[in-house]
């Protein structure tokens, strides 16, 4: 009983935390199309919560002549993740 409530836990953090890196990564993309301030405090946020991932993913990404995908590359991996290791971890609670 108790690791069953552990690995719900973890899984419900997990979720949530998914969810919350999502959110910030579309905020990231919406804010590349207009020319943001690099100063503003908010920008700073997205770009250093966001950039080491997304750049990691831009690397192995192909040039795709000034479009970037590395963002919907993230949010696929993110709902891969919602998809198997969340939903494995409620299964092992149960």
């Amino acid at each position: 009983m108790i690791f069953s409530n552990f690995f719900s836990a973890i899984a419900y953090v997990l979720d949530k935390t998914l969810d919350i890196y999502m959110y910030i990564i579309i905020g990231r993309a919406i804010i590349s199309w207009v020319n943001p301030d690099p100063y503003n405090p908010i920008v700073r946020f997205l770009y250093k919560a966001t950039e080491p991932v997304l750049y990691r993913v831009r690397r192995i990404l192909p040039d795709m002549g000034g479009v970037d995908l590395s963002p919907l590359v993230v949010i696929l991996a993110i709902y891969f993740l919602k998809a198997f290791i969340v939903k494995s971890l409620y299964m092992m609670a149960t």
